[in-house]
């Protein structure tokens, strides 16, 4: 079973609030993506790049976690770490501002499933956590939506290309339960284009 994760770039800067005379989302491009994790083993990721080097889709088929009778407490969460490297323009700083997660969710009255996502800039200390909780009785499918203001986000460093870090996960709990519980990501979809201009120190 594979689950889309679809990244875009191209065309999102309008819903942002960039400054009149910034940057527009094509002039951001993705240089390249790596992956590692529980959720994204090497092997369980297809991904693909659009040919304007905007777009980035990944398909999945670990990005799950399950709990209950006779499944190893080891499952009971799974996570996967995006490293994106980006091309901006000079004298900008960039950050996302809104990140979208769906998937599907079969957790158990009494147990809760958690949706995590942790966004940072490599080189920076500082990040940025969004948590869903999903309390059951519950069987449907669910979104996650990230939403981030200027004040509250965390922006690349100035006068280097940034590596944004996209730390994802998702767990139940207990990990010990008894009946079954499932908890996936099947699709999440950033909207990059946040910019300010550098300021000098």
């Amino acid at each position: 079973m594979r689950f889309a994760t679809l990244f875009a770039i191209a065309g999102l800067a309008a819903a942002a609030p960039t400054p009149a005379g910034g940057p527009s989302g094509h002039d951001v491009t993705i240089e390249g993506i790596a992956f590692a994790g529980s959720g994204c083993p090497a092997g369980s990721v297809a991904g693909q790049l659009s040919s304007d080097l905007t777009t980035v889709t990944l398909l999945y088929d670990s990005f799950v976690a399950q709990a209950g009778k006779n499944i190893p407490a080891s499952q009971y969460r799974k996570n996967c770490q995006l490293n994106i490297k980006l091309k901006y323009p000079s004298g900008w700083q960039f950050s996302v501002f809104k990140a979208d997660y769906r998937g599907y969710a079969q957790v158990p009255a009494g147990d809760t499933g958690t949706c995590k996502a942790t966004y940072y800039f490599s080189g920076d200390s500082k990040q940025i956590s969004s948590t869903t909780l999903i309390k059951g009785p519950f069987d449907d499918n669910y979104i996650k939506t990230d939403q981030f203001g200027v004040e509250s986000t965390v922006w690349s460093p100035c006068g280097v290309e940034g590596l944004l870090n996209i730390n994802s996960e998702v767990r139940l709990s207990p990990p010990d339960a008894t009946k079954p519980a499932l908890l996936t990501v099947r699709s999440s979809f950033p909207s990059f284009p946040m910019f300010h201009h550098c300021i000098s120190s």
